[in-house]
């Protein structure tokens, strides 16, 4: 089978964007639910996934810390654990949408998702280690490792790393081994993976071997030639590592190319996320922005995690392409943009996606 894209599709209906190293999406169009089930998660990988028992796994902490330790997968399961709802999105989620077209995964609508994720506190652990004053930053090092395809790139093997201020760790970090009350897979970084609520999710590695506590910043590849953007908030522009989601809606149904009755009641229906806040309010268009009207969201509002909504479209009465839109404000008044900012590059994709469809 072959998505709506001309791309494969997996056993459990993921779409292939990539096989080497494996990158699967999720058909947007298929979302029902306040959680996306494990199996229609997408997939994000830079390398090979890497093979880990967990008899054999150990996590070390380091660095500028009072007492280094490892942590066996035994002695993770003993700790105290904690449950959040986070979704997470790829930084370069709607990458096929931008013009002219660019390098990168061809990502549509469909990498992101919403799960319930379990684990222990980055807090916890860093009390044990006993952060030394002067520390800043803590880097999370992943076991998946390859040379960049990249130029410019460092030469040899590399891991994915990425690092967090010591203030955004000991806030909401968490380092899961459960997604959605089950044993993390292979694909989704078992034994060991961070979550980062409100970030983009390359900040999420997975598979953990490391953590390593620095009192300098981290300038590794993942957040300065790669997954980084022009900060334009001081007085002159700034190389920045991508952190906090950007608000936005997507349309799940109808689709893009999908056929509508005339003079009829359609259901229009998607999610919407921010990072710091919450979604305040979701409008949508049938004529190509001209008027909005607001659409209904479901359920209670849960930190960190989408928001469902939908909206009832009367249809026109006669027969013709139309153009959906949705946009979404945050509860800090930013409201999802019409076009995409340059200085992002090929990440944080947010601005408003057209989805045209045909009224028969």
């Amino acid at each position: 089978m072959k998505s709506a894209d001309n791309n494969p599709l997996t056993s459990d209906g993921l779409i292939v964007r990539e096989k080497e190293p494996l990158n699967l999406e999720m058909p947007f169009s298929t979302l029902s639910a306040f959680t996306t089930p494990n199996e229609s998660f997408y997939v994000r990988c830079h390398f090979p996934i890497p093979e880990i028992a967990a008899s054999e796994w150990q996590l070390k902490v380091e660095g500028e810390v009072e007492t280094p330790f490892s942590l066996s997968y035994e002695e993770l399961l003993e700790m105290e654990s904690r449950t959040i709802a986070a979704t997470l999105e790829c930084a370069g989620n709607n990458r096929i949408f931008l013009e002219p077209k660019v390098k990168g995964v061809q990502w549509g609508l469909g990498a992101i998702g919403n799960a319930s994720w379990t684990g222990v506190t980055l807090a916890a652990v860093l009390d044990r280690a006993k952060v030394k004053p002067g520390a800043i930053e803590v880097i999370l090092e992943g076991a998946d490792e390859g040379a960049v395809d990249k130029t410019p790139r460092p030469s040899g093997k590399i891991s994915f790393s990425r690092s967090l201020p010591l203030g955004k760790a000991y806030d909401d970090v968490l380092l899961a081994y459960e997604m959605n009350g089950e044993k993390l897979t292979a694909t989704h970084g078992f034994p060991l993976r961070a979550i980062v609520p409100g970030w983009y999710a390359m900040a999420t590695v997975k598979w953990l071997r490391r953590l390593i506590v620095s009192s300098r910043p981290f300038n590794g590849y993942y957040q300065s030639l790669d997954y980084s953007f022009w900060d334009r908030s001081g007085t002159l522009p700034t190389l920045a590592p991508l952190r906090e989601q950007q608000v936005k809606a997507e349309i799940a149904r109808p689709e893009d190319g999908e056929s509508v009755p005339a003079n009829s009641t359609v259901r229009v229906h998607g999610a919407a996320w921010c990072g710091e806040g919450e979604i305040a309010k979701v409008e949508v268009s049938a004529d190509a922005g001209a008027t909005w009207n607001a659409a209904h969201l479901l359920d209670a509002p849960v930190k960190n995690a989408w928001r469902l909504w939908v909206f009832d479209w009367r249809t026109p009465t006669k027969a013709g392409k139309q153009r959906l839109l949705a946009r979404a404000t945050d509860s800090r008044n930013r409201v999802q943009p019409f076009e995409h900012d340059p200085d992002r590059g090929t990440y944080m994709i947010n601005h408003v996606l057209p989805i045209e469809v045909e009224v028969i």
